[in-house]
């Protein structure tokens, strides 16, 4: 494996510290308050867990060992008993948050749903008695393959209820990708929708899970649960297939919580690898419900009037962990929408902010960047005062998308916490709290309370300020992923195997290459794979797309290497314009030494390909790999089920 030493680093001096309005109302206002939750909980990890845990959750029966540590095997709070869904939810009706808003939900037509906490508990109830119905047990595996609507985070809690194990696909994957996590997680149920709405058009899933189904190539499949959403002509299999309508509707409001063993699975979720198939990444219930808990309610500070917005889909970390379970476990206000910048409607999401006053705005750079293609007219033509705090997660930012946000849609009054995290960590790592961590433009700043985070080469030695190495946790946390789903070995492998301390301790790798700055502040360079080694100087990345980025005539950037017989790694920059723009040799010249400015001659691109659009998951992270394939002449390899629109890999095959 490649060590990732970045020997150039991007020169991002510029510091913003919290607001004082903001840090003089904030749950955590000072870095001295930070540091001093730092250091407890560095000094005492499980001590600093269980006191949250006693605090901040409800147990229907109290651990008996806070944490039982056999690397690379974790339990937390074990002999514990608890259901995070009586935590999202019961917990919240004998107080005043018992007729507030849960879930507000915006549909892409533009119909809309509120769901008051009493409201969302009795549905969740019914929707877990119709589960129960259809043969599911605690323990069984659940396949959700829903569009962006309530139904999808009320199959999620009505699951977690009985004690059922979700496995949420998005609802954007192919019937093929959803056959194979479907025979993964050996799911007995599916629960669907005839189909939804996405960027005006309609998308159909019923025929998805029908041909992922077909043949009983999903023989432990007895039954699909279907929403009716668009009301489109679809298949329903007599004896499998039943509608949401008639048995949830019908169903008794009434089914008590399942008390679940601390360490009892909660849900798969499965990520790509660049090869094989994909991991089912196996989180349990009491840790992760605490770690949510917490690093929403202190990284976002929340306040009981909030409206909380998080653009993920359900389908993917983010939206479990941070629209579902970490804001309605401390009974917040979070906002659901089907749709995204469209043709018909590109500030769809400003008017989204203004119609519902939206204080908290979390999305990912990606979209930002998209944005900032659209023009600054659109944000500017909405109301979006009510904003106090922007968020941005998914990948690393680039600093000039990070100023665009803090200008144009924060207006210089909002913080940005810039949050580094992965599925398998279930949340935040890395991050600002917002009231107490002056931020720097690109940096996920310092690790959450809790998180020994380093930046260590292959032997776990700590690397030097500003030497580039691989990003480490050295320390158990509670929401961390417990295994790949029936395979401890690819988890063990994956994960636990790639540094070796000479004292034999276990580090959990992350597989990003990072750097730490003088003052402590972590540099996210991205996956260790995306490390480009030009004769002999090794180039993150992340800092040659940041320079591109900072250039006024490009939207986005995505650079890779490729094999070079004389400098063994050539740079290949793939580059979408902003608006007004034309890609040529005289744009191409004047890029280049616009990175040679901002980097050094070492960093300049051999070769530019300028584009409409990416390669993209349809989480909206750049699939660089496909890049190193396009940009080396090779055939695309590896799991390809993660890629949005397969028409982008051609178009710039045929431009190659």
């Amino acid at each position: 494996m490649t060590q990732p030493t970045i020997e150039s680093v991007l020169n991002e001096n510029r510091t913003f510290a919290p607001p004082e309005a903001f840090a003089s109302d904030a749950t955590i206002g000072s870095m001295d308050k930070y540091q001093e939750l730092y250091d407890r909980a560095a000094a005492d990890p499980a001590k600093f867990w269980a006191e949250l845990a006693e605090s901040e959750l409800h147990w229907f029966e109290k651990w008996h060992t806070v944490l039982d540590w056999q690397p690379p095997v974790a339990k937390w709070f074990d002999g514990g008993k608890i259901n995070i869904t009586y935590n999202c939810l019961d917990r919240h009706l004998t107080t005043a948050r018992k007729n507030k808003a849960a879930i507000i939900w915006e549909g892409e037509p533009g119909d809309s749903r509120t769901y008051t906490y009493a409201q969302l508990h009795r549905e969740v109830c019914k929707a877990a008695n119709a589960i129960k119905a259809m043969g599911v047990k605690k323990g069984d595996r659940v396949g959700v393959y829903m569009p962006m609507v309530p139904e999808a985070a009320i199959a999620m809690l009505a699951c977690a209820r009985i004690g059922a194990v979700h496995s949420v696909v998005f609802g954007g994957f192919s019937a093929e990708a959803l056959r194979d996590r479907l025979n993964d997680g050996e799911a007995k149920l599916v629960i669907t929708a005839d189909g939804g709405y996405r960027k005006d058009k309609t998308i159909p899933l019923k025929s998805a899970v029908d041909a992922a189904l077909a043949d009983n190539a999903a023989p432990s499949v007895t039954n699909v649960l279907v929403l009716k959403r668009t009301g489109q002509d679809i298949n329903m299999a007599e004896g499998r297939d039943v509608w949401w309508h008639d048995l949830v509707d019908a169903a008794s409001a009434d089914c008590p919580p399942e008390p679940m063993d601390s360490e009892d699975m909660l849900f798969v979720l499965y990520t790509s690898g660049s090869t094989g198939k994909p991991k089912g990444v196996v989180h349990t219930t009491g840790g992760y419900n605490l770690y949510t808990h917490v690093t929403t309610k202190w990284t976002f500070d929340l306040k009981e009037t909030d409206v909380y917005w998080c653009t993920a889909d359900v389908g993917w970390i983010t939206g479990h962990s941070y629209i579902v379970y970490g804001p309605l476990s401390n009974g917040a206000t979070s906002l659901m929408y089907e749709g995204v910048p469209r043709p018909s409607n590109p500030g769809c999401f400003w008017d989204v902010v203004e119609k519902y006053g939206v204080t908290i705005f979390y999305t990912a750079p990606t979209a930002i960047r998209a944005f900032i293609k659209m023009g600054d007219d659109l944000p500017n033509a909405r109301d979006l005062s009510s904003l106090r705090l922007l968020g941005t997660v998914g990948e690393p930012i680039n600093p000039e998308a990070w100023m665009w946000y803090h200008t144009v849609i924060g207006k210089e009054r909002c913080p940005i916490i810039d949050t580094w995290w992965q599925t398998e960590t279930g949340g935040f790592m890395l991050t600002p709290l917002p009231g107490a961590t002056p931020t720097k433009p690109g940096s996920a700043t310092k690790p959450f309370p809790g998180i020994l985070a380093e930046i260590v080469d292959l032997d776990g030695n700590p690397a030097a300020a500003d030497e580039g190495g691989y990003l480490v946790v050295k320390y158990p946390w509670p929401s961390m992923m417990r295994t790949v789903y029936g395979n401890f070995d690819r988890f063990r492998r994956t994960y636990w195997e790639h540094i070796q301390p000479k004292d034999g301790n276990y580090m959990y790798f992350a597989g990003d290459g990072a750097r730490k700055d003088k003052d402590g502040y972590f540099w996210v360079m991205g996956r260790v794979d995306d490390v480009i080694n030009v004769s002999g100087h090794r180039l993150g990345t992340m800092e040659i797309e940041s320079a591109l980025v900072s250039h006024p005539a490009v939207a986005e950037a995505a650079v890779v290497g490729k094999p070079d017989d004389l400098k063994g790694e050539a740079v290949v920059a793939f580059v979408i314009l902003d608006g007004g723009f034309e890609g040529g040799d005289d744009l191409a010249k004047e890029l280049k030494g616009h990175v040679t400015k901002e980097i050094g001659a070492i960093a300049r691109p051999d070769e530019f390909r300028f584009a409409d659009d990416l390669p993209k998951t349809r989480s909206g992270k750049i699939m660089r790999r496909l890049l190193r394939n396009l940009a080396s002449g090779q055939e695309i390899a590896g799991d390809t089920s993660t890629l949005q629109d397969r028409s982008v890999l051609d178009k710039l095959r045929g431009g190659a």
